[in-house]
C-alpha cells in the first residue's frame, strides 16, 4: 500500500527496570519505522486541575425551558464518566464555568442587546434584595455537574450588575475604563461573595474560583453581550475589595485573574499599556498593582487562547514565551476560554472557515489544546460555550453541543427542541474523560517531530495508569508500539478510544499490543498497570 507510515514507540510487554536497552516487541521483517517515540515517567511537568466549559449563554434557557429528556441527555454528555459496552456516555468534564449575569435579561429590549440568547439574568434586585430563583437553567447544569462528580467550579463575571454601572447597561461606553461606578466596587465584591456563600451553604457547591473580570483589554462598547473594559489599576482595586469580602464571608474561594483576551496581554506591552503585561503588573512585588500578597489570590494567571492560534508556529512561539514569563514568577496557568474566533487561520491542515468540516474544526482544536498543554504547560483547559445554535455557517466553531430550538436554528431558544453532540465535544473528551484532576504530564518524545503527528502522555496520581493522546493529521493509519521508561511492572490492559470522521470516542482493545492510530483522528490509549 502506498505511503503507509509506521511510527515506533517500542511498547514494553514484560516487566523491566529502567535501562538503556529496554525489552521490545519482536519486529517483523520488512517493517519500516519512520519515527520512534519514548515516554519517560521519571520526567514530569504540570499537574492537571481539570478540563471544563462555560454555561454561556444558552444553558439558562435550556436548563429552565427545555424538556426533561433533553436537559438530562445534554448534562449526561457533558459530565458523565460512564463507559458502557465501549460507548462513553459523555466526556466527564471536571470543571464547570458559571456565568454570573449582570441583569440584561430582566431589561429585555431596553438592554440594547438584540439577541435574546446573549442576555443574562442577575440574582440581585435593584432594591438590594436577592432572588435565588433567577438563573434557574444555569443552576440546573451546575447541580448536574456536581451530581456527576465534577468538583471544580468557576464563577465568572462579564459585567457588574446593571445597577452598579455608569450607563445602567451590561455593555459599556467607557472605552478602556471600567463601567463600574467608583462607589460600587465594595458592593460588587460583596455581591460576588454573597452568591458564592449562597451556593456553598444552600447547595453544598463551593466555587473554587471567582473570576471578577473578563477580557479586560476590550472595550465591550457594542451591545452584543455583557462586558466592560478594565485598567490594571481598576482590577487591583476590585481584587482588594473581593479579597476582603471573601474573608468576611469565611469563604475559601480563590480569585482568578485576569482572563486576558489573548496570551500576549499577559507577558508583554500590547495596545493600551494600562491593560497589558499583566503577569508583572499583578505578581511582581515592585509593581504598584501587585496583588500577590492577597490571601485569596493564588499564584495563578488565567487567559484565553484566542487570536494566537492561527498556525503551528504561532501556537508554539507564543506559548513558549508565556510559559517562560509565568515560570519566572512562579505561576500556574489556566486556559479559561477558547473557540474558533476570527478568520485568521492559515494552518496547512485547516482548509478555512468556509469549506471546513466539523472534523476539521475539531482537529484544529486538538492542535491548540496540544500546545496549550505541552508548550504553555497550562494546568486547566476550558472550552468557551458548551451549548449553542449552529448559525451563520459557523458550524461547530463556537459550541460543543448543537442546539436546534423548536423553531429551527434561528428560532426562540426558550422553545424546547433537539441537540447533537459535535466532533469537538468528543475530541475534548479524548482528554477530559481520561486525564483526570491530579494527573501529571510526563515526557513524550518524538524523534523528528512534525505538526502532522503529535501527542502527550499523563500519569495517574497512583502511578497505575498512563494515558497517551495522539493526534494524527495525516491521511494514513499509523502503527505504534510503546517504549515506556521507568515503569517496572507489566501493564494489565490497553484500551483505545478514537474520534474520527466515523467514530465518536469509540473504544476498542488493540490486538497483540499492536496500537494503531487512525487517519485524521484523535486517539487516546489508556494503559492500566
Amino acid at each position: 500500500m502506498k505511503f503507509k507510515y509506521y511510527f515506533l514507540i517500542l511498547f514494553i510487554v514484560a516487566s523491566f527496570s529502567c535501562s538503556k536497552s529496554p525489552t521490545t516487541l519482536p519486529i517483523q521483517s520488512g517493517t519500516i519505522f519512520e519515527k520512534s517515540i519514548t515516554i519517560d515517567i521519571g520526567k514530569t511537568f504540570q499537574t492537571m486541575d481539570g478540563f471544563g466549559a462555560s454555561d454561556c449563554w444558552t444553558a439558562n434557557y435550556v436548563g429552565r425551558d427545555w424538556s426533561f429528556d433533553q436537559r438530562e441527555a445534554i448534562a449526561r454528555l457533558l459530565f458523565s464518566k460512564e463507559i458502557k459496552e465501549g460507548d462513553p456516555e459523555g466526556i466527564g468534564l471536571s470543571m464547570w464555568r458559571f456565568n454570573l449575569g449582570a441583569g440584561t435579561s430582566e431589561q429585555g429590549n431596553a438592554s440594547g442587546i438584540e439577541d435574546q440568547s446573549r442576555r443574562a439574568e442577575c440574582f440581585l434586585n435593584e432594591d438590594g434584595t436577592f432572588n435565588w430563583q433567577k438563573q434557574q437553567g444555569q443552576q440546573f447544569f451546575l447541580e448536574k455537574a456536581h451530581e456527576y462528580g465534577c468538583n471544580s467550579f468557576v464563577m465568572f463575571s462579564n459585567s457588574p450588575p446593571v445597577y452598579y454601572t455608569f450607563n445602567g447597561k451590561g455593555y459599556s461606553d467607557r472605552g478602556a475604563y471600567s463601567n463600574l461606578k467608583p462607589e460600587h466596587y465594595t458592593d460588587f465584591a460583596l455581591y460576588m461573595a454573597n452568591v458564592a456563600s449562597y451556593f456553598k451553604n444552600n447547595k453544598n457547591i463551593p466555587f473554587s474560583y471567582i473570576s471578577p473580570v473578563n477580557e479586560p483589554q476590550y472595550n465591550w462598547d457594542a451591545p452584543s453581550q455583557e462586558g466592560t473594559g478594565w485598567q490594571n489599576k481598576e482590577i487591583k482595586h476590585l481584587a482588594v475589595e473581593l479579597d476582603k469580602a471573601l474573608t468576611q464571608q469565611n469563604l475559601e474561594s480563590k480569585i482568578l485573574i485576569t482572563e486576558s483576551g489573548d496570551w500576549e496581554y499577559l507577558y508583554k506591552s500590547k495596545g493600551n499599556a494600562g491593560r497589558s503585561n499583566q503577569i508583572k503588573e499583578f505578581f511582581s512585588p515592585q509593581s504598584e498593582n501587585y496583588i500577590g500578597d492577597l490571601s485569596h489570590v493564588p499564584p495563578l494567571i488565567g487567559g484565553h487562547s484566542y487570536w494566537t492560534d492561527g498556525n503551528w508556529n504561532t501556537l508554539s512561539q507564543v506559548r513558549q514565551e508565556l510559559a517562560s514569563a509565568a515560570a519566572s514568577h512562579g505561576l500556574k496557568i489556566y486556559q479559561t476560554e477558547w473557540s474558533m474566533l476570527g478568520d485568521h487561520y492559515n494552518d496547512k491542515d485547516y482548509p478555512g472557515n468556509e469549506t471546513s468540516t466539523y472534523l476539521d474544526i475539531a482537529l484544529h482544536m486538538a492542535k491548540v489544546m496540544h500546545h496549550d498543554l505541552t508548550t504553555a504547560n497550562v494546568s486547566s483547559w476550558s472550552y468557551w460555550t458548551a451549548l449553542d445554535m449552529d448559525r451563520w455557517n459557523h458550524k461547530n466553531r463556537f459550541l460543543l453541543i448543537k442546539l436546534t430550538p423548536a423553531g429551527g436554528a434561528y428560532g426562540d431558544i426558550s422553545q424546547s427542541g433537539s441537540h447533537e453532540a459535535m466532533k469537538n465535544l468528543w475530541v475534548l473528551g479524548n482528554y477530559s474523560l481520561f486525564i483526570r484532576p491530579g494527573y501529571q504530564r510526563i515526557d513524550l518524545n518524538i524523534k523528528n517531530p512534525s505538526d502532522s503527528f503529535f501527542g502527550s502522555a499523563w500519569l495517574s496520581p497512583s502511578k497505575d495508569k498512563v494515558v497517551i493522546v495522539f493526534t494524527n493529521m495525516t491521511a494514513n493509519s499509523l502503527e505504534v508500539a510503546l517504549d515506556l521508561k521507568g515503569m517496572s511492572k507489566k501493564h494489565l490492559s490497553i484500551k483505545r478510544y478514537v474520534t474520527s470522521s466515523r467514530k465518536n470516542l469509540q473504544e476498542d482493545i488493540p490486538k497483540d499490543d499492536i496500537c494503531m492510530v487512525d487517519p485524521q483522528s484523535v486517539t487516546t490509549f489508556v494503559l492500566q498497570y
